[in-house]
């Protein structure tokens, strides 16, 4: 009888224990040990000097201005203090395009509540992608404007901003589809300018891993 006693005396502590342990084992885990890297601090291999870039200290996003699906200016000033994911892209396309913005809308349904990101798809086909081809193409994907801000700009300006701003790829096709050339990368931007990740806009994996590294971004700004 003595035996039983003992037993129900330790059950009794070890079910007294377990919530105490649980919040051990939360406060030992909960911090924020997920270290997300700063592209370039070094700057970047700039070797023919075709961006006037820096190549020896810390690369941000450079200053543009482009037009949204409802006509309005928006651009480096709106990445102030926000999380921005970028991708480059064109309405016509017949390849890539149509799965990455399937991918960047599951991106938009994921922070739709959330202020302190946006989305910013570039028109890497300014000439035919007019502000209202590209309302079009937003409400096709359930985008709102100053959410998910689909843009368009000169030919020039763009493609220095995709490879001198955001160090990708891209080639004007000089308005035949099959001929445009560009990356299929999402680009995770900081509330400073500075880029801290690139991910396959045709990957669901990747697509995971930027919705998961843009809460991590998110949980260190509040912390700030």
């Amino acid at each position: 009888m003595r035996s039983i006693r003992i037993l129900q005396g330790f059950v009794l502590v070890c079910i007294l224990l377990v919530p105490i342990l649980i919040f051990l084992f939360l406060k030992g885990f909960g911090t924020n040990n997920y270290d997300i890297p700063i592209f370039f601090e070094k700057g970047v291999d700039n070797p023919f000097r075709e961006c006037p870039i820096a190549d020896t200290t810390q690369h941000y996003i450079p200053e543009f201005a482009f037009t949204n699906q409802d006509g309005e200016i928006v651009g480096r000033t709106d990445m102030e203090g926000k999380i921005t994911i970028v991708d480059f892209f064109f309405t016509s396309c017949p390849s890539i395009c149509p799965k990455m913005s399937s991918e960047m809308e599951r991106v938009n349904d994921m922070f739709r509540d959330y202020d302190q990101v946006q989305i910013m798809s570039i028109s890497i086909d300014p000439t035919y992608d007019t502000p209202e081809i590209l309302k079009e193409y937003a409400e096709k994907h359930h985008a709102e404007a100053g959410k998910w801000n689909f843009l368009t700009g000169g030919v020039q300006e763009t493609y220095d901003l995709a490879k001198c701003g955001f160090i990708i790829p891209s080639v004007d096709g000089l308005g035949v589809p099959d001929d445009f050339v560009h990356s299929d990368k999402f680009v995770l931007v900081d509330d400073i300018g500075r880029i801290r990740g690139y991910y396959s806009g045709t990957s669901r994996e990747d697509v995971d891993l930027l919705m998961l590294e843009t809460k991590v971004l998110l949980h260190a700004s509040e912390e700030q």
